[in-house]
């Protein structure tokens, strides 16, 4: 399926139904006095989360959702019908932005949470809600309110626990592969990996997170270049972060310049992302047969990272010290506190239910 991450929609809340002007007629019932029902109100608009979907790819197609108008009014002091709500179900991770203003309208992070992006129109009233003791035969009734109308911008963030960080090539998608049952694209050439790619790494029947990949970061990436910038959002609600580097890079001439180049332009794109808290894994070692060029190469990434931390020496393709280091992340996982909603990069929206 084709990943889309971003989409705008119109939603269109459902008019109030206009309240009623009738008096009662029957036999035997002389001046039987107003008998007008009140309008319904108008079917409101909804996003709800849910986590069988992993894309806004729908969107692309339906554009615009409305809300049902709420039913007029009608004798015999009949209330009109209430429009029904429309519910839109959309990937755990989507925020929601209002295009006029620019603000953050709320993020549904949570299976079955409900956003309410589109308010109902509220009813009208009809004449017997009028009547009074000086005014037996009212002939006013309201009509009801126009319902929201709203133009929303859907950004997806993927909820994932891990996440994968690195140049073109550096073997992020051979890591997913190598721990996981996810199967995304593996070549010999920059940007092999176009959009972002989730895998589940059981590390026992009881015990598994998931890991997220996104395309590959260049030097300049928070200003636009390249394509992983259009993607380090997904990054920004992982927990920790794999800084993946391929150490027998040709292209490479000083391994720990390259190295922190990357973390700088993580801080450039969100200062928080910036200071996440990260692993530092050397992959592609078994094509290194000497053992003191890769200690040397190792050192330069150290010294430039200024790294105190582990350093996690593997093969992706090999499969080389992946189990380990995903049986590490597990326990590093079970560790931290659970993750509130609050703890989530969100704004609170204008309901949540």
């Amino acid at each position: 399926m084709k990943f889309v991450d971003e989409a705008i929609i119109q939603v269109i809340a459902g008019d109030g139904g206009n309240g009623c002007v009738s008096f009662r007629r029957e036999k035997y019932v002389p001046k039987g006095g107003p008998d007008g029902g009140d309008g319904g109100d108008g079917g409101s608009v909804y996003l709800v989360g849910d986590d069988n979907l992993n894309t806004l790819v729908d969107f692309r197609h339906i554009r615009t959702y409305h809300g049902e108008r709420g039913q007029n009014g009608m004798g015999r002091n009949m209330t009109g019908k209430k429009g029904d709500d429309t519910i839109i179900h959309v990937p755990l991770g989507t925020e929601v932005y209002n295009i006029e203003t620019d603000e953050l309208i709320g993020d549904v992070a949570q299976v079955g949470q409900m956003l309410l992006v589109a308010q109902g129109g509220v009813r009208g009233v009809g004449n017997t809600q009028f009547k009074s003791s000086v005014n037996r035969t009212p002939r006013q009734f309201s009509y009801g309110t126009p319902g929201e109308r709203r133009k929303i911008r859907l950004e997806l963030k993927l909820l994932a626990d891990v996440g994968l960080l690195g140049y073109p090539n550096a073997g992020k998608s051979s890591f997913i592969r190598s721990v996981s049952a996810a199967k995304p694209r593996v070549a010999d050439y920059p940007f092999t990996t176009l959009h972002p790619n989730l895998g589940v790494v059981a590390v026992d029947p009881q015990r598994s997170f998931v890991i997220a990949d996104i395309p590959g970061l260049i030097e300049g990436a928070a200003e636009g270049q390249g394509l992983g910038h259009q993607f380090l959002r997904h990054l920004q609600r992982t927990r920790v972060l794999l800084h993946i580097i391929d150490i027998d890079d040709p292209a490479v001439e000083d391994y720990g310049a390259a190295a922190l180049a990357l973390v700088n332009e993580l801080a450039q794109f969100d200062e928080n992302l910036g200071s996440k808290t990260r692993w530092l894994v050397i992959n592609k070692t078994d094509l290194i047969q000497d053992e003191a060029l890769l200690a040397e190469r190792v050192k330069q990434v150290t010294d430039a990272l200024q790294w105190d931390g582990p350093v996690y020496q593997i093969s992706a393709l090999a499969h080389r010290n992946t189990q380990r280091l995903a049986g590490d992340l597990m326990t590093y996982l079970e560790s931290l506190d659970p993750l509130e909603p609050d703890d989530l990069d969100g704004a609170e929206g204008e309901e949540v239910v």
